[in-house]
């Protein structure tokens, strides 16, 4: 597998094209001669990228730092490859590891911004790291390891005891940026570090987008805190509507260049805009910890009864738990979205239905 990643000019949907077909690595290598059989279509000059040794003796070489330095090696095909990730088609092959992260935790959350990051994007995330701590002890923050609001979520998740891990766009040999070395070597006791890249190489430019479908593909939720109106983040934020994950975003005001891209995902409907942990978790629907349920008020039951309508609604939304579009509700219940808009609204009011993002509706739980 580590030859095939050295094997310049391919990329990583034709890698697992070519593992799927022929079944393995090995199998591709040691049938180069009849290469054509096993997968139709390969070129010669494919074949001559595969057959030169270099991309061996490399592997070997890769092979044997990652052994002395407490290493991971994970093939996409292995039981620990991050699963959400697996299911992002530009996957890469292999990904190398470092620390004790569950790279397959429950929850996973990526948390990115701007370089730049202001007073107030700063609080923000740690705001955010440190109630989502509660709220969901245990899970994961990922992020970019960059200046600004990505080593601010780091190390807000240190702080508050959460996992977290930093996606590199290089090797495992060095710390980019190096002012942030020591950040690295704290995260390696609760979370770790991330890359597919081997050693020795720089972390050039073009790297880094290949570095935010990581960061994009193995979290369940993208979380932009601050961001101008370009950079990575939004990259990152594209990346991750792309892979149908959900995507949020702070708000901040108009006037203000480092909100102005979180303003710009929130009004293109790329973003749902959230201003809590809270927000996030009710949102993504998942379970809050039982401490903290414990900390909630009854909910009163402020009517007894329902119309007609509301009732049919609350009829579809019971047979759907994980909640239904607005849009499917108005063919499911034949009410028109004049009317049903207004009705979902009373039903929230009455605590009978929440929104959840991407104009979801879902009945409340009931004891």
């Amino acid at each position: 597998m580590l030859a095939l990643t050295h094997v310049q000019g391919l990329e990583a949907a034709l890698f697992r094209n070519m593992i799927e077909v022929a079944g393995d690595a090995s199998t591709i290598f040691e049938n180069l001669s009849s290469l054509g059989d096993i997968l139709p279509g390969a070129s010669p000059r494919l074949i001559e990228k595969l057959s030169d040794p270099k991309a061996f003796e490399r592997a070997q070489k890769e092979f044997e730092f990652a052994t002395a330095h407490g290493i991971d090696i994970i093939c996409f095909n292995d039981h620990d490859y991050p699963y959400r990730l697996r299911e992002c088609d530009d996957a890469p092959i292999v990904l190398y590891s470092k620390g004790n992260a569950d790279l397959n935790a429950k929850h996973i959350v990526s948390v990115i911004g701007t370089r730049r990051a202001t007073e107030y994007g700063k609080e923000m995330c740690e705001r955010f790291v440190g109630d989502l701590s509660q709220l969901i002890p245990g899970a994961l923050i990922v992020s970019g390891l960059a200046y600004g609001i990505d080593v601010c979520a780091h190390k807000a998740a240190m702080t508050n005891m959460l996992p977290t891990v930093g996606v590199l766009a290089h090797g495992l040999d060095r710390i980019y940026p190096a002012a942030h070395r020591n950040t690295a070597k704290a995260m390696l006791e609760n979370g770790g570090l991330l890359t597919e890249f081997m050693s020795e190489t720089d972390p050039l430019p073009p790297y880094f987008v290949r570095r935010n479908r990581i960061v994009a593909g193995i979290s369940d939720a993208t979380v932009v805190i601050e961001s101008a109106e370009t950079g990575g983040s939004l990259i990152t934020a594209s990346i991750a509507h792309s892979y149908s994950r959900d995507c949020f975003a702070y708000p901040g005001r108009v006037t203000d260049n480092n909100s102005k891209g979180c303003n710009n995902l929130i009004s293109r409907n790329r973003a749902a805009l959230i201003t809590s942990a809270a927000d996030f978790v009710e949102a993504m629907n998942w379970e809050v910890a039982s401490s903290e349920k414990k900390n909630q008020p009854e909910q009163m039951e402020l009517f007894s009864t329902l119309s007609p309508e509301e009732e049919m609604v609350m009829e579809h939304l019971l047979k759907n738990p994980d909640g239904v579009q607005i849009n499917r509700l108005v063919v499911d219940t034949n009410i028109p979205i004049n009317r049903l808009t207004p009705l979902l609204f009373e039903l929230e009011m009455k605590g009978e239905i929440k929104t959840l993002a991407g104009g979801r509706y879902k009945a409340t739980n009931r004891d």
